[in-house]
């Protein structure tokens, strides 16, 4: 099939491109910048060079590769201060919500049968009443804190922007937190980090549920996803969802840090924001047993616990 990945030198894109060229697809990449086409060039695939807040830019580059499916992974995530979440996330909040609406306009127009789009299993995107693993039938949160509020609108409109879009096979895939190449929780990356020069504390109980994937394992569920998946949602994570007081001093010990310091809700309010305190005691994990009976996709990562140490 002809595959038009948006996002295309993202930590995902930078996986997805190889994977889906080996598969025998021929692939479009699209990046937002000019210095970007020759990296997109290195894995394999035609460069595409487009604003994705410019309708038009993504009208023509979608209508010049003329694809099959399309790929929606544009983010633009740097560094978090979880005080003011939605500040963090304002452009990847834009790309989520009008990137989304110019992605499907573009590929109404040339007809694309597939379009799986990069939607959100972590931070609280479930409900978080019940019990600690959510499928894709439950809700999701729609009592985030303030802060976080345009952030879960923007991961909504997406989803309801996908998923209701009738002309095509429309699909969202719920990624798990990412780790591992391209991401900050890798070695000599800003999470690993503050785990290790232990600025990472434990907040309360530390009961939060929290889902990973590995982000090689999300790319191989995308291909599945571009070849075979079936319109809906699929929680991509990894099989071992763990509390925060459990995945936090564990990843401690393999970087070789002193166990993470722990601190009340109130404390952890005032560096954290309640974004934060919400995450560390409160967000639910996701089960993956629907991609993997669906998508025929298994882990190569099937735990955390083994993915962190290597």
């Amino acid at each position: 099939m002809r595959v038009f990945v948006a996002g295309a030198t993202g930590a995902i894109g930078k996986q997805l491109l190889p994977r889906l060229l080996a598969a025998g697809h021929e692939v479009a990449g699209m990046t937002h910048r000019e210095s970007s086409r020759a990296l997109v060039a290195e894995l394999g695939a035609t460069p595409m060079v487009a604003d994705a807040l410019d309708p038009d830019e993504v009208a023509g580059a979608v209508a010049r590769a003329r694809p099959d499916v399309i790929v929606h992974q544009l983010t633009a995530i740097r560094t978090v201060d979880l005080r003011h979440f939605d500040r963090s996330f304002a452009l990847t909040n834009r790309l989520r919500s009008e990137g989304t609406d110019h992605l499907l306009s573009a590929g109404q127009a040339v007809g694309v049968r597939r379009f799986v789009a990069q939607g959100v299993g972590s931070y609280a995107a479930y409900t978080r009443t019940g019990g600690p693993v959510k499928s894709e039938e439950d809700p999701l949160d729609l009592t985030p804190p303030r802060e976080m509020r345009e952030t879960q609108a923007a991961i909504r409109h997406l989803e309801e922007a996908v998923l209701g879009a009738e002309w095509t096979e429309g699909i969202v895939l719920r990624y798990g937190v990412f780790y591992g190449p391209g991401t900050s929780m890798a070695p000599g990356e800003e999470q690993f980090e503050l785990v290790r020069k232990r600025k990472f504390p434990l907040v309360g109980n530390g009961g939060g549920v929290w889902s990973f994937v590995h982000v090689a394992d999300a790319a191989e569920a995308t291909v599945a996803a571009v070849e075979h998946g079936r319109r809906g949602v699929y929680n991509v994570v990894d099989d071992d969802p763990a509390p925060v007081a459990e995945w936090l001093p564990a990843l401690a010990q393999t970087l070789g840090a002193k166990p993470p310091m722990r601190v009340p809700r109130f404390v952890g309010r005032l560096f954290a924001g309640e974004p934060g305190v919400v995450m560390m005691t409160e967000v639910r994990g996701s089960s993956n047993a629907k991609a993997k009976r669906e998508l025929a996709w298994v882990p190569k990562h099937p735990s955390w616990r083994h993915g962190f140490a290597t």
